[in-house]
């Protein structure tokens, strides 16, 4: 197999930030093996993978250890391969995924993703393991896909210093740390997904299915602007729309190749 190979980096207008992606176009679907193997050979957060054309792709995400239901930046970097390297002059793309079909488009100098919401519900108490992974007891905690933690300010979510293995312990596919932002931004988060062999995320689409709901309802707008704070990170600009999200940013080519894998792993 000769595979055509795109890394780029995802809500961010520069090399060496934002979330890095893989996204590897394919004429057919080859055994779900091969794809796990390429996704831990690349050693990125996420590894897209997308069979079609015509402004309709099937795509799938896969980390370094598992495939997952959903991935934002991946996705945001899928799109903007259709749109420059596919079907140059595209504005507009359907992903079927295992989440359902989700849309991205070309607005205003932004690639926009439609994403389903996923609103949290409150736990009547925090998880033990959920303090003591993250390294500071949240003030509150929520559980979607994922578990919410919320900080009183900013500098607790940067100056959490997380035990994955502890973390690791919690039956959620991932760890939100979130606090209200400063300087023009409504809110700012991480994200710790141990399970899934990724220790911290750069900057997470998927997360924001739950922020986006969380933030709007306690900040009362529907227009919320979010950063990422990890090492590298990313910027988000977001819209809460009842059950779905509009999730948008900008994608950045960092490189373009071939992969060769003759006849796959055995």
């Amino acid at each position: 197999m000769d595979i055509a190979y795109y890394q780029l980096d995802a809500f961010c207008d520069r090399p060496f930030a934002g979330n890095p992606a893989a996204v590897c176009p394919l004429a057919a679907w080859p055994e779900d093996k091969v794809l796990q193997a390429m996704a831990l050979e690349h050693n990125l957060s996420e590894t897209a993978f997308l069979v079609g054309g015509g402004g309709l792709y099937h795509l799938r995400w896969f980390t370094p250890a598992i495939e997952i239901d959903l991935c934002g930046h991946a996705t945001l970097a899928a799109a903007w391969v259709v749109f420059n390297r596919l079907e140059p002059g595209c504005t507009r793309v359907t992903f079927e995924t295992r989440s359902g079909p989700l849309t991205v488009a070309a607005e205003d100098g932004l690639l926009a993703m439609d994403f389903p919401a996923r609103p949290p519900e409150p736990c009547l108490e925090i998880p033990p393991d959920l303090a003591a992974g993250l390294g500071a007891a949240p003030v509150e905690a929520w559980l979607s896909r994922d578990y919410l933690a919320v900080y009183p300010s900013a500098e607790d979510v940067v100056r959490l210093n997380p035990d994955q293995d502890i973390l690791s312990r919690l039956d959620c596919l991932g760890i939100i740390a979130t606090a209200p932002g400063t300087d023009g931004v409504d809110f700012v988060s991480r994200f710790f997904a141990p399970r899934a062999g990724i220790a911290e995320d750069p900057v997470t689409g998927s997360s924001h299915c739950t922020l986006v709901p969380y933030w709007a309802r306690r900040l009362g707008k529907a227009e919320l602007a979010s950063r990422q704070v990890s090492a590298r990170g990313g910027d988000l600009f977001c819209r809460d729309l009842g059950g779905r999200v509009r999730l948008a940013g900008r994608v950045v080519l960092y490189l373009e190749g071939r992969v060769h894998l003759p006849g796959g792993p055995d």
